[in-house]
């Protein structure tokens, strides 16, 4: 599902060579059928089970964007001759990362690539985002929300996210409180890694608005695995999610389905 900014976001829906313009699609009844087909999303075979959001077992196993230090950076074996695509590695983890606050369902910690900014935090279904600091490394940015999370949480409540409740924050104020309490801990990441190499940005907060004409009072979830077919009008779209009136469907975690989109 690609998502462009705007008030509100825009979604399309990209079913094989089709694209469904979602936000056209509010108030209506949409279906969605699996086939039982999956195929990877990097080499394409069939697979029986999808493994990281998309990819048969053999890329999970040997792709370097399928590794543990994906998710957690601060684990990073580049250096030690040990990764799986140096030549991937250096395309997409040796650039400049920002560290963020952002609000989806209260405040959290994030890392992203600069050139994500801003289709990261409309993944999350984030009402408010602000970059913090950029660092220049992916591995840098992992240490450096590794600290932060020693004082604010790294997840989304996505059941609360859905429910279109969450309060708006001071998100400058919560930067400002955050970089104050935990100047030591940066001061030693610029020791390890150089002073220009982790950068306080001055940029101001975003607000976000997603297409949504009614929430869900209670977030109930569709499964693909377990029932192949979805149907229910579209109430909204947020995140990387679908809001029907017959419950809600996360379609990232189906990315390679093979799936009959009605609408």
């Amino acid at each position: 599902m690609a998502i462009e900014p705007g008030s509100p976001a825009r979604y399309v829906l990209r079913a094989g060579e089709e694209r469904l313009d979602l936000n056209a699609c509010l108030g209506k009844p949409l279906s969605l059928d699996w086939t039982g087909a999956i195929a990877c999303t990097h080499c394409g075979r069939p697979t029986r089970k999808s493994f990281a959001q998309g990819y048969c077992y053999p890329c999970f196993k040997k792709l370097a964007q399928c590794d543990t230090c994906i998710m957690k950076p601060e684990l990073c074996h580049f250096f030690e001759g040990t990764c799986r695509e140096p030549d991937w590695a250096e395309r997409h983890c040796f650039q400049p990362h920002v560290v963020y606050l952002a609000n989806a369902s209260g405040l959290k910690v994030g890392i992203t690539r600069a050139s994500q900014m801003p289709t990261r935090w409309l993944d999350q279904g984030a009402v408010q985002a602000l970059p913090i600091l950029e660092v220049d490394t992916r591995q840098q940015s992992g240490f450096v929300e590794v600290l932060f999370k020693e004082q604010v949480s790294d997840r989304t409540n996505w059941r609360a996210m859905l429910k279109g409740t969450t309060e708006p924050l001071d998100l400058a104020a919560e930067r400002d409180r955050l970089l104050e309490r935990l100047g030591s801990g940066l001061d030693n990441l610029r020791e390890r890694f150089g002073a220009d190499a982790i950068r306080v940005l001055d940029t101001a907060p975003l607000s976000f608005d997603y297409p949504v004409l009614e929430f869900p009072t209670k977030v109930v979830s569709h499964n693909l695995d377990k029932h192949p077919r979805v149907d229910g009008t579209l109430l909204g779209i947020k995140g990387q999610y679908l809001i029907l009136d017959s419950g809600v469907i996360n379609l990232r975690k189906f990315t390679g389905y093979e799936v009959r989109v009605s609408a």
